[in-house]
């Protein structure tokens, strides 16, 4: 069955404690943390996450959305999160696989996130080495965004890829996503639904959470 991140970015963040105790149906945690540089809009860092992960013993799924994720990413992973996914297009080409590597050195969990106009075909050098792969179905930043169809024809992509090589990589799909998108991308063979708005907006969060499954 796939798996449903809430983004506690769309959380009320004066009840952070109560909010994460409210989306215990949720399988992940979704935590997106923005530079204001690489994305037009700043988010939290990895002192919240810390504080985060003493409340909560969910999957901390951290999406770096930041222009140097190789600087920051040792603070996230002494933050405790249990999987870090950085933007193929923030870190040269060849310095991807280092990234890769030393995020796994530390017993983190690794994915690369792809923006609504970057190709699949990007990624094919690193598929074997990724715990996850997260598809962009909104221009990555604010939350709220209407969902890119381009997104379920890419999540077909993956899932053929990896069955065709036996990869072991689960497919995220970030942005737009409600009842009727998230059904687009079950049947395109998505594993991991990150919903904010959808989910926090809502008067009752595990009924949203559920009617994504």
């Amino acid at each position: 069955m796939v798996k449903v991140a809430p983004s506690l970015l769309s959380a009320n963040f004066a009840y952070l404690k109560e909010e994460i105790n409210a989306i215990k149906a949720a399988d992940w945690i979704h935590y997106d943390v923005m530079d204001g540089h690489f994305v037009p809009n700043i988010s939290f860092g990895y002192s919240i996450l810390k504080d985060v992960s003493k409340v909560t013993d969910m999957y901390l799924d951290v999406h770096l959305m930041i222009t140097d994720p190789a600087k920051y990413v040792d603070n996230f992973i002494n933050s405790n999160a249990s999987l870090i996914v950085f933007h193929y297009e923030a870190v040269a080409e060849d310095k991807i696989n280092e990234l890769i590597a030393h995020i796994k050195e530390h017993d983190v969990e690794v994915g690369l996130s792809i923006k609504p106009d970057t190709p699949v075909e990007v990624l094919k050098p690193f598929l074997n080495e990724l715990d996850v792969v997260l598809v962009m179905s909104v221009e990555p930043g604010f939350g709220g965004q209407k969902f890119n169809s381009a997104a379920v024809d890419k999540i077909a992509q993956l899932a053929t890829l990896r069955k065709e090589n036996n990869y072991h990589y689960l497919i995220e799909v970030d942005g737009g996503i409600n009842e009727s998108t998230s059904k687009l991308c079950n049947d395109a063979g998505v594993d991991v639904l990150v919903a904010g708005s959808y989910v926090f907006g809502s008067d009752d969060y595990t009924k949203a959470i559920e009617s994504l499954k």
